[in-house]
């Protein structure tokens, strides 16, 4: 899968930049937002995040994809 599908379910996940998540946490919330939503609605619901929240959306999807490239 590439990277930018998988940083769209980090985006999406239950995690947040505070909880400083080890990989095995981060690779559990991508596996959960991609088995729950599927990669077509994980790029809807990161979408929907940009329209309601413009401000903080680029910098947690900065976030998403440092991690995601990290592991």
């Amino acid at each position: 899968m590439d990277v930018s599908t998988l940083a769209e379910a980090l985006f999406v996940s239950r995690l947040r930049p505070a909880d400083c998540p080890e990989t095995p946490e981060v690779r559990a919330a991508i596996a959960d937002s991609l088995q729950s939503l599927g990669a077509g609605g994980c790029l809807a619901a990161m979408a929907q995040e940009f329209g309601d929240y413009p401000d903080t959306a680029p910098a947690r999807m900065r976030w998403a994809l440092g991690l995601v490239r990290s592991l």
